[in-house]
């Protein structure tokens, strides 16, 4: 189904893979979860306690972020990469 890019940050959790392409899964949700349910580490970065994506994770469907799309229940297909984009904090203080 989906290809999902893990970002560098991330990757430590994924054993250093950089990609991931799902099974199963007909919503950027699904393909999330089962990201999450083959790398456990990830989920407390990706997750909430509900198992929603956390607010500060953006997730963009090809250029488009899925908060401009469906949310969570944005369709995915075999063709669709999802890019998963973590809060980086930093800056001039």
């Amino acid at each position: 189904m989906a290809k999902i890019i893990i970002p560098t940050p991330l990757r430590k959790f994924t054993e250093n893979e950089s990609t991931y392409q799902t099974k199963n899964g007909a919503t950027v949700k699904e393909a999330i979860l089962e990201l999450t349910d083959t790398y456990a580490g990830l989920s407390k970065h990706l997750l909430d306690t509900n198992q929603n994506i956390r607010s500060f994770i953006r997730i963009y469907v090809g250029e488009a972020d899925i908060n401009s799309l469906e949310k969570e229940a944005t369709p995915v297909k075999s063709d669709t990469v999802i890019s998963i984009i973590p809060a980086i904090a930093g800056g001039i203080a």
